[in-house]
């Protein structure tokens, strides 16, 4: 028992001394959105833990999210280990949230042939009763320019970088590479590898805002990389504005497919799981409400075209409302948190298409004539088993019937099926000359 103990002791022991004498390192290449946000809190968490020398966060982003980016740089100033970012590899970028991030690291690094800047925050969200040009709408963007400024400020003074070229990334979304970066103080070293990193830093001494202090040992220190997990994964691809919106739409026509022809299962099935998953990905967006009730209006307009033709008006609507719609949906000039046209149009064109082809469907439907059930006899022929004077019977492939005649038929007279009445199960005939 005393063996079991000492050897589990010395694998503890032996683990920690191994963890230390690493350099965690995380990938972030996209948007700051909630799932980047989990994925670095997370592994900041994990490399406290662990107790290893520093954590690098390998960064290449266009920007983000606000309420994301607060989140991350809370994690890091609040961090008890001293956290890197590095903008690499070359051609990458630390745009607007990407600079915040950056400001807020112990250490600031930048790969050859990359960029940081254009910081100035972006209002977005279509919140009902506020129009894009009011006042309120200026004052509030004022509000949240300043915030950021005081924000930013406040970590380069702590961090000892350029405050005034930081608040001018926010104000004049000022952007430099990153020779100008480190000529201006922005950031601390341009290292072209993360080995180059390590070895740069090796006994730098760090203050971490807890007020501890920690000499960098990270010379030859090995350095193991955590990806995202195939879950923040699958949630980070879904989070982009196109396949929001696409899981949005194959989520309403599945439903609508289910609803129309009960008993699929597979259309609901699946379009409830697409659903689910872009209203998850619309919530981390600033979802533009009146886009989304025009993309509803849109597909009402198609419902109406079913049940009620138009000859193509509500069609006309319906393509009109869901193409505004989609064009608004997203309430923000980013790029990378707009749908694309490409997008937009293919959608569009699938969808007259779909309703195109139900419309032409319930048409045909309506216009056929049964054929089955009591419908489904008229027009078929027969002969009288008991005379009908008006009341009688007569025999219809193989069937008996009670029917009625405008004139008195005698038995083996050949009529021909003209109404049924599905009342009084009871069919109307007449005398086939």
């Amino acid at each position: 028992m005393k063996k079991r103990i000492f050897l589990v002791a010395s694998f503890l022991f032996f683990t920690a001394a191994l963890q230390a004498n690493t350099v965690h390192r995380i990938i972030i290449n996209g948007v700051i959105n909630p799932v980047a946000t989990e994925y670095i809190v997370k592994s900041i968490e994990r490399a406290e833990e662990s107790g290893v020398e520093m954590l690098i966060i390998q960064l290449d982003t266009p920007g983000g999210l606000m309420e994301s980016m607060h989140q991350i740089m809370k994690a890091i100033q609040s961090s008890e280990i001293p956290v890197a970012v590095y903008v690499a590899p070359s051609g990458s970028r630390a745009g607007s949230a990407g600079g915040f991030i950056t400001y807020a690291a112990h250490i600031a690094a930048m790969a050859p042939s990359t960029n940081i800047g254009s910081a100035h925050p972006v209002f977005g969200g279509g919140t009902p009763g506020m129009q894009a040009d009011s006042s309120n709408q200026e004052t509030l963007m004022e509000k949240v320019t300043n915030d950021a400024v005081a924000k930013i400020k406040a970590v380069a003074v702590k961090r000892g970088r350029n405050a005034e070229w930081a608040e001018k990334a926010i104000r004049e979304s000022a952007n430099i590479t990153e020779k100008e970066a480190l000529k201006l103080n922005v950031i601390d070293y341009v290292v072209p590898t993360v080995d180059s990193l390590l070895a740069v830093v090796d006994g730098k001494e760090i203050e971490l805002d807890s007020g501890k202090r920690k000499i960098l040992q990270t010379r030859g220190k090995t350095v193991i990389t955590y990806e995202m997990s195939w879950r923040q994964r699958l949630l980070d691809i879904i989070t982009n504005p196109n396949i929001a919106y696409i899981l949005m739409m194959l989520g309403i026509y599945g439903l609508m497919f289910e609803l129309y022809n009960p008993g699929s299962i597979l259309p609901g099935v699946v379009g409830g799981i697409c659903l689910l998953l872009g209203l998850y990905a619309l919530q981390t967006l600033p979802v533009n409400y009146t886009g989304l009730l025009l993309i509803i209006f849109a597909i009402i307009l198609f419902l109406l075209e079913i049940k009620i033709p138009s000859y193509g008006l509500l069609t006309i609507g319906g393509v009109v409302s869901l193409t505004l719609g989609s064009i608004m949906l997203f309430d923000s000039p980013l790029p990378f948190l707009q749908v694309s046209w490409q997008v937009i149009l293919t959608v569009v064109l699938l969808s007259v298409l779909f309703f195109v082809f139900a419309i032409g469907m319930a048409i045909r439907t309506h216009r056929t004539r049964p054929k089955t059930g009591m419908e489904g006899m008229i027009g078929e022929f027969g002969e009288v088993y008991k005379p009908l004077n008006p009341l009688g019977t007569v025999k219809v492939h193989g069937e008996f019937w009670t029917a009625t005649s405008d004139k008195p038929l005698k038995r083996g007279q050949k009529v021909r099926v003209v109404k049924v009445d599905k009342t009084s199960l009871r069919i109307h005939v007449e005398e086939v000359i």
